[in-house]
């Protein structure tokens, strides 16, 4: 059938380009994979041994390498993985040899109101089920991992209650850890938005008063907020993921001492369950272009990234390799910037900023669209006033890209419902900020609608960039989190909560803690930590109300305002319009 994103939805336009996409044998070659380095699972999706990979083209130089992020988007996201796979397939139009690193999804968004992230329209990854649904079972990996460390937790507080040092000792040849009950850490973790399990109560007495547990309170966060996600994120190697592992801080001791998965002895098993996982995916664009897929978490609540590791291999194979950081500049760009850069040596030649006519409305006075309900009527008509008050918050994200100095490209990211007026008004905008622009119709025609976009990303990779940080790891950690709160989100300064001093004294004066990396929890809807706040918002201040230790990822993780490691599903979800066609077996509904 002839495919029309405006007709057809993004699981039909899948469905119908999967009956004539590469099988992963030829993906793999496309790429430049040896038969030893492709580890198919299937015949349209694999792994890649990327130690194998990275030994054998130690010596090959880099492509360039550009990072795609956005402005603030509404709750509707703005399209920055369609954006990416628009732009690969745009390089890949221009005869360029290039692959992407996105990415996996989560069930979490999959299944509620944001989607899988492969994607959209003629700018999709395929086969989008698998994608979509467990893919190659990482996810699962970093569930058991996570979980078994609580399990590990869990069990031990029971122990130590009902034993004493001498019987402890002798049933297992352990000593007392006397872990404090109210300052656990971590918590549980499952890939779905359940706000039902914030916050729960857990070892509760069971069948004819049998003590099932140490009864405590506890809480589920969504599995890509997990720590052992983030350790997927930032490892180098296997050997580099195991020494992480052993450092999580799960809880702390009626001292006050740190109680890591080393001191429970579990850090071995939680890798064991990480070995496979550690090889990146496989996949492809529905124009043929190689996909990178690992790692999955969040950028509002995480690091926002997928895997250096996917990055290095990506790099050493193409000769343009896109990345992508989530949501807005204010939170996975300057997560890029100042986490994942830092930690790979890796130095971008371009970052993309993915802006739609929609959100520039909404920031410029439109009423925000509610997921699930009809866009407002607002929409649907020209209003340049409002573009062009939005595009506040385009130059707020292109002074922040600049600041890393590195050079940006605005891509217009165009609906059929934009009108020249106003994507003219922010051509000019953007320019007279200092960005390259570029209208891009990638979600209506594919690569073909991205060639004015890829051209742009091309032109910005020769230039010379002065890449640097915002801040070194030696600066005090309140004084870090203060220039990201004023240079990144345009606060007027920080407010902490009791227990975020104490969490910072206990962190500051600890040699081990103190020189982390920061990882800002904060909402991805508005610059400020208030999602209702549009545009750019003047006269507030960052309110961070506790600061979390993730010691094997290496981030010190200040959470800011009233967001949540565990969201919640909305009233209009997703899965009420999945379901699988009995006869074939295929699954129908999922974008």
């Amino acid at each position: 059938m002839s495919l029309d994103p405006t007709k057809h939805a993004d699981w039909e336009i899948a469905e119908e380009a999967e009956t004539r996409m590469l099988t992963i044998y030829q993906i793999g070659e496309k790429l430049g994979l040896t038969k030893e380095e492709l580890l198919p699972q299937g015949h349209y999706i694999g792994k890649i041994d990327f130690q194998k990979v990275l030994a054998r083209l130690k010596d090959k130089p880099d492509g360039k390498y550009i990072d795609v992020t956005a402005i603030s988007p509404t709750p509707l996201g703005e399209g920055k993985s369609t954006s990416s796979m628009g732009l690969v397939q745009g390089l890949g139009k221009r005869g360029k040899n290039v692959c992407a690193a996105i990415r996996q999804p989560s069930g979490g968004p999959t299944m509620n109101i944001k989607g899988s992230a492969a994607g959209g329209g003629l700018a999709q990854c395929i086969p989008l089920t698998p994608f979509s649904l467990g893919f190659t079972g990482d996810i699962n990996a970093i569930m058991n991992a996570h979980n078994l460390a609580m399990v590990a937790l869990t069990s031990r507080l029971q122990h130590e209650r009902n034993y004493t040092d001498e019987q402890l000792e002798r049933l297992s040849g352990m000593k007392r850890i006397d872990i404090d009950p109210t300052k656990i850490e971590m918590g549980w973790v499952m890939d779905y938005c359940c706000q039902a399990l914030r916050n729960i109560i857990i070892g509760i007495d069971g069948v004819n008063g049998k003590s099932d547990g140490f009864m405590m309170k506890s809480k589920f966060g969504i599995a890509v907020s997990s720590e052992v996600m983030a350790i997927l994120s930032v490892s180098k190697d296997l050997k580099d993921m195991r020494e992480r592992m052993g450092k999580i801080v799960v809880a702390y001791t009626k001292k006050g001492k740190p109680v890591t998965t080393g001191d429970l002895e579990v850090a071995g098993a939680m890798t064991a369950w990480m070995v496979d996982a550690l090889n990146p995916s496989l996949m492809q664009t529905l124009e043929g272009q190689p996909v990178i897929v690992h790692a999955g978490p969040f950028a509002n609540i995480a690091i926002g990234q997928s895997s250096i590791i996917a990055d290095r291999v990506g790099l050493k194979l193409a000769d343009y390799h896109v990345t992508e950081s989530g949501f807005g500049a204010d939170i996975g760009f300057e997560k890029f910037w100042n986490l994942k850069c830092r930690y790979s040596g890796l130095v971008p030649d371009c970052a993309v900023i993915v802006a739609t006519i929609r959100a520039l409305k909404c920031h410029g006075g439109a009423p925000v669209p509610v997921p699930g309900k009809p866009m407002p009527e607002e929409y649907a008509s020209e209003n340049v006033e409002w573009v062009a008050k939005g595009c506040d918050n385009l130059i707020h994200h292109i002074n922040t890209v600049r600041k890393a100095g590195i050079s940006p490209v605005v891509c217009i990211n165009a609906f059929y419902t934009d009108t020249d007026a106003e994507i003219a008004k922010v051509r000019e905008l953007s320019e007279a900020a200092g960005a390259k622009v570029a209208l891009s119709r990638h979600w209506e025609q594919g690569g073909d609608g991205a060639l004015e976009f890829a051209d742009a990303v091309i032109e910005a990779c020769e230039e010379k960039t002065e890449f640097k940080f915002l801040y070194e790891l030696d600066e005090p950690v309140k004084q870090r989190i203060e220039k990201v709160a004023t240079t990144v989100y345009g606060a007027d300064g920080v407010d902490y909560s009791a227990a975020a001093e104490e969490a910072l004294k206990r962190i500051q004066g600890d040699p081990d803690l103190a020189g982390l990396g920061l990882c800002m929890v904060k909402t991805h809807l508005s610059l400020s930590d208030n999602p209702a706040l549009k545009g750019t918002p003047k006269g507030w201040r960052l309110q961070i109300r506790e600061v979390l230790t993730y010691g094997g990822a290496g981030f010190i993780v200040p959470v800011a305002g009233a967001i949540s490691l565990m969201p919640g599903t909305g009233s209009n979800p997703a899965f009420r319009r999945v379901d699988v066609d009995v006869e074939t077996g295929k699954v129908q509904g999922v974008f």
